[in-house]
């Protein structure tokens, strides 16, 4: 007897609050130059209102496998939106920076348990063959509220002041809890694994020194020779190593590498991190492209990605249902062919190209993005036996944190390197044209490296297979 769940309202709550969470994430980042100003700090201090917000998601994630045995499904989602909501709070009456980072930080911490929570419940309380379309809506929340984020946050900052684009989120947020504490059930059995203390530790240090030394190499003006990026990113990845090799040894571990025996879900996973890259490294390049090679407001510039993004989130369900009736293999392969045939022709683009023409290489690129990334990850994670639905997202999210800010970092320094040969080469480096060209030469560079990504995702997804549900064997070949 399968144990219903009133899916609707469960869903409702999640959906809501992540809904707010991503809203907030993105919102920030077009207020930023503002917030320079009012604080009166420098780009390096005001980046790490989202360095920290990543370094927070970057070092919680890897841990939420164990906090889904510990505790249960009410007692993480009520932990989750408490922090959301004193940090959201904490934001809107911010009198000063460092009001603002804690802030931040209380946020990510909620964020960091809620969308493990959100992806772990739909595995639990979905059969496989309803997966697709349940996943189709996370998509269309993770999409949509980071597209809406700048426009809405543009208008906010136009209008009014930067405080109400979390004065905004806040009753969101209640309503979101209420309906929660209304309808979510317990859908994970509580197991108390033990908690090994040494492995927190080289998490925390292995996933948080990756994630601090590539946000440190991307913010340009120290660059990847760095001491500190170089050191934070190796001792990150030493510690990453002795974190892997004691997970592989231990009969309870906190990340179970176990999941690493299933095809599919390396498959998708590979496909979910090239698709972060991806989106990652070309929706930092066209905002500042846009502003600064093309001379458009920031609320302009909200607008012109609006339509993309948008319809990403709305077809995602639609792509969900696909996936559910015919597979990922319809889906994914024709969706990494759009993206890579989008970034080719955006990295063709120059001041002189039409507004028109990049919204519509811009709906290209999310549309394509649609079909690829819920289809992989849902068919990656359908592989996995239930008991390592909680290691499979853990794996899975808190690997998209580190592919984010590694795809952000290096966009930005191929950015950066490819304005200074320019201006290095011109003869008048300091005029608003030459700089405007350098910023298109500049971004040129990023797309390409973007379409890389691209066609190596590709020649991956030609190994991707639906994923026949039972749970008897694990090794299936891939054929």
């Amino acid at each position: 007897m399968v144990k219903q769940y009133n899916t609707k309202a469960i869903m409702a709550s999640l959906l809501i609050c992540g809904f707010v969470g991503m809203f907030s994430e993105t919102a920030l980042n077009i207020a930023i130059s503002n917030l320079m100003v009012v604080f009166d700090i420098s780009a390096a201090t005001a980046q790490w209102l989202t360095t920290g917000f990543l370094l927070t998601l970057g070092i919680l994630m890897p841990m939420t496998g164990l906090l889904l045995q510990w505790f249960t499904t009410r007692q993480l989602f009520v932990g989750s939106l408490a922090s959301s909501i004193v940090g959201t709070l904490i934001a809107a009456l911010a009198v000063n920076f460092e009001m603002l980072m804690v802030a931040r930080v209380l946020q990510a911490a909620g964020m960091g348990l809620l969308i493990p929570l959100m992806f772990n419940t739909i595995l639990v309380v979905y059969p496989p063959e309803k997966r697709g379309a349940a996943m189709g809506f996370v998509g269309l929340v993770i999409m949509f509220a980071p597209a809406t984020g700048p426009t809405v946050a543009g208008l906010m900052i136009e209008y009014l002041t930067w405080h109400y684009i979390f004065w905004l989120s806040l009753p969101v947020l209640i309503v979101g809890l209420l309906v929660g504490l209304k309808y979510l059930e317990n859908v994970t059995e509580v197991t108390k694994p033990h908690i090994d203390i040494l492995s927190v530790v080289l998490s925390t240090v292995g996933f948080g020194g990756v994630v601090f030394g590539f946000s440190k190499a991307g913010e340009g003006s120290e660059g990847w020779g760095h001491p500190v990026v170089v050191a934070s990113i190796a001792i990150g990845l030493a510690a990453l190593a002795l974190f892997v090799l004691r997970q592989v040894t231990m009969r309870e571990p906190m990340m179970n590498m176990r999941v690493f025996k299933y095809p599919m879900f390396i498959v998708g996973l590979l496909m979910v991190l090239s698709c972060m890259m991806i989106i990652l490294s070309s929706m930092i390049i066209l905002p500042m492209y846009l502003q600064n090679g093309m001379a458009l407001s920031a609320f302009a510039a909200g607008l012109m990605l609006l339509p993309g993004s948008a319809l990403n989130g709305f077809l995602s369900p639609y792509m969900g249902r696909l996936f559910d009736k015919y597979g990922p293999k319809w889906l994914v392969i024709p969706g990494l062919a759009i993206v890579a045939a989008a970034l080719w022709f955006f990295s063709g683009i120059t001041p002189a190209t039409s507004i028109a023409f990049i919204v519509a290489l811009h709906i290209g690129l999310m549309v394509g993005i649609s079909m690829v990334w819920m289809p992989a990850q849902t068919n990656g994670l359908n592989q996995l036996p239930p008991e390592l639905y909680p290691h499979g997202t853990a794996v899975m999210n808190t690997l998209q944190q580190v592919a984010g800010a590694i795809g952000t970092a290096v966009a930005i320094s191929i950015l950066t390197q490819g304005m200074e040969r320019y201006l290095g080469s011109s003869s008048a480096p300091t005029e608003v044209v030459e700089v405007a060209n350098a910023m298109t030469f500049g971004s040129q560079h990023v797309f390409l490296f973007a379409m890389i990504v691209t066609l190596i995702g590709l020649a991956m997804a030609l190994f991707i297979r639906r994923v026949i549900v039972n749970h008897a064997a694990p090794m299936h070949s891939m054929h």
